[in-house]
């Protein structure tokens, strides 16, 4: 039965994790809905998200790839206008308080049904908001440090439980001008090194507690991966001819109908 949930969890994990509907949300909310208290211990869900990062850093390889060629060659030639260097630069940058204050924060916010349902209303909102006013005229190749220093502050509240990483980056590249396809490719990018870093620190905290059979976390890992790259491949193509709203309505949706759970005495 736990080989099940662990493989359930990785599902839900790896759809959610790039869609901008909040992975943390769904998890924490299914795992309550179904009781399973062991495996929705916090610990085993940041565990299994080292899939999610295998699936996009493989994903998104030839564009890594391509950045860091570019950024090492603007060193050596000193070229401090190149397109990659700036894209570097600024995802760093963006990369640097999200990192610090998720820090801080990391054991101060609430995961309460009522902080999800909430950030996960405002979250549509903004969304909905970016889909009206963001022009959408920009492409990947007009991307500069600034760009990467907004989109990554816009990560920061990712920190709240319920927001999203994809969800709050995607939006603020949408306000920044971005196409839509564009936006969600530039979101996942800047994304990486926050998920990265702070998955490996998880990673190394929760093998020193020993806490869940390494067979358990394989099968959610690799759950994960698999459902993760689905997940991307999926949202890149959508993009190409629709628009978020569909994400928006979700998410409101989903916001209000816990709202309406709290309200008539389901305690999350």
């Amino acid at each position: 039965m736990e080989f099940f949930q662990a493989f359930v969890m990785g599902i839900v994990q790896g759809i959610t994790e790039f869609l901008p509907i909040s992975s943390t949300a769904h998890l924490i909310i299914f795992t309550k809905l179904f009781n399973w208290e062991k495996l929705g211990d916090k610990d085993f869900v940041d565990a299994i998200q080292f899939g999610s990062v295998i699936a996009v850093v493989i994903y998104f390889w030839s564009d890594i790839s391509h950045l860091l060629k570019g950024g090492l060659m603007a060193v050596r030639q000193k070229d401090w206008q190149r397109e990659e260097w700036k894209i570097i630069l600024g995802i760093v940058i963006g990369t640097i308080p999200a990192l610090a204050l998720g820090f801080i924060l990391k054991d101060i916010l609430p995961e309460s049904a009522l902080m999800i349902a909430i950030m996960s209303i405002v979250m549509s909102l903004l969304l909905g908001l970016a889909e009206k006013i963001g022009t959408r005229k920009r492409g990947f190749d007009s991307l500069d440090t600034k760009d990467g220093i907004l989109v990554g502050l816009g990560q920061m509240i990712a920190l709240f439980p319920g927001a999203s990483r994809s969800g709050s980056t995607l939006t603020t590249a949408l306000f920044l001008g971005l196409e839509r396809q564009a936006a969600a490719r530039f979101s996942f990018l800047l994304g990486i090194p926050t998920l990265t870093i702070a998955t490996l620190y998880k990673a190394v905290k929760i093998y020193s507690l020993n806490k869940f059979e390494p067979s358990l976390l394989l099968v959610g890992i690799i759950s994960t991966f698999i459902f993760s790259y689905l997940s991307i491949a999926f949202l890149l193509r959508f993009l190409q001819n629709q628009n978020t709203w569909v994400f928006v309505w979700y998410r409101l949706a989903f916001g209000s109908a816990l709202l309406i759970a709290i309200a008539t005495g389901w305690k999350g």
